[in-house]
């Protein structure tokens, strides 16, 4: 029953995943979308190269 569980918990933390991301565009225009999701993706490249360079 272990993997039923893991799965479990990895459906909920994408549901909470997609719930705070739904919040924190929820008042914007499509273009500020846009460029939220523009600017996160370039924080997550910088913390993937910077976690790269630590090993």
């Amino acid at each position: 029953m272990k993997t039923t569980k893991t799965k479990t918990d990895l459906v909920k933390k994408m549901r909470e995943i997609r719930d705070k991301f739904s919040q924190e565009i929820m008042n914007m225009t499509f273009e500020q979308e846009k460029e939220y999701i523009k600017n996160q993706l370039a924080e997550l490249k910088l913390k993937k190269h910077g976690r790269q360079h630590a090993i």
